[in-house]
């Protein structure tokens, strides 16, 4: 008899490899993918055992991460010449099977989507200060409509009481995780020194400057603000664009919604130079976050703070391999919910 491979096909490969690059909180890569048999399409899976108990315990980050991670399957797919056609949480039963994307019509991809696709590799999170350089102003327009042809809107903060507003949202989202200890241990839980180096998680020199730095509180990963409470210097001019991310609703399709849009702007920012910095700690406290979309995004439900400039650095984190996070679907376990 012929042997049958189990082994994903190198579609599946070049599609996940494509996909594991998207940004997640802690760099905890909350997703699992599946290859049909025959490389026909991909199964993506929410890893719920990667979720952040205490800071997203609704799964909502950890569903707007694997978003992230459909974009860029449906952006690998592009770059084959192909359409992707995604069928969205098809088991109802398992609400942790997110997507299957298989492969529809031959398509030529668009200059911007090649040059998104060409991003992939070099979009990092950036941390601290950015450079003084402002953002062309045409650049905030088009990721507007990258945002709004996801389904989701990008309003940009760029008041100067809008900006204090949201710093202050943000300093008391951040306070508030310092002083929890639930908080401290699971941000323990991802973090990890150069002795200890891993393949998902966050190092603590990934910032090197204190988290107090800028107007807008940064994640205290090497724990400089438990030592110093005052940073040395601040640069109030660095904070550069304030946007806010949102979607009409607030379920789990608009959690994915919101993923997709969200890593189309990144993609879309990175190609020109630009990067990101999150700041969701006022999203992970339920009356921050419905003050904040109250005042700050129309009435919508925020998914995500970003702040937008040019870095002056950037550290890649680690991904892990395909092969750890990329089964067969003759495999045993394929979903991970």
């Amino acid at each position: 008899m012929p042997v049958v491979s189990t082994s994903p096909g190198h579609a599946s490969v070049h599609l996940v490899r494509a996909a594991v690059t998207a940004p997640s909180p802690y760099n905890t890569q909350p997703w699992t993918f599946v290859a049909e048999a025959g490389d026909r399409g991909l199964e993506l899976h929410a890893d719920v055992t990667r979720r952040l108990p205490r800071m997203d315990p609704s799964g909502r980050e950890m569903v707007v991460s694997c978003g992230a991670a459909l974009f860029n399957i449906r952006l690998a797919m592009r770059h084959l010449d192909f359409n992707p056609v995604i069928d969205l949480f098809p088991s109802p039963a398992d609400p942790a099977f997110l997507a299957r994307v298989t492969w529809g019509a031959y398509h030529r991809p668009t200059h911007a989507e090649l040059r998104m696709y060409g991003a992939l590799p070099t979009r990092h999170t950036a941390h601290g200060p950015f450079l003084s350089t402002p953002l062309p102003s045409s650049l905030l327009d088009t990721l507007r409509e990258q945002a709004a042809d996801e389904g989701a809107t990008l309003h940009c903060v760029d008041d100067r009481a809008g900006r204090r507003h949201l710093a202050e949202l943000i300093r008391v989202g951040e306070d508030a995780q310092r002083s929890d200890p639930e908080c401290a241990a699971e941000r323990a839980r991802w973090t990890w020194r150069l002795a200890q180096q891993r393949a998902d998680g966050v190092p603590v020199d990934a910032d090197v400057t204190h988290p107090n730095s800028t107007p807008f509180a940064g994640r205290d990963y090497a724990g400089p603000a438990r030592m110093f409470l005052s940073p040395p210097r601040h640069w109030p001019a660095r904070t550069r664009l304030a946007v806010v991310l949102s979607t009409e609703r607030d379920g789990p399709s608009d959690w994915l919604r919101a993923g997709q849009a969200l890593e189309r702007i990144l993609l879309y920012a990175a190609s020109h130079g630009v990067m990101a910095a999150f700041h969701t700690q006022p999203l992970e406290l339920p009356e921050l976050r419905a003050h904040l979309r109250r005042t700050l995004s129309a009435g919508e439900f925020p998914q995500m703070v970003l702040r937008l400039g040019y870095a002056p650095y950037v550290h890649a984190l680690p991904r892990r391999p395909a092969t750890e996070v990329l089964k067969s679907s003759g495999s045993q376990g394929r979903s991970a919910g």
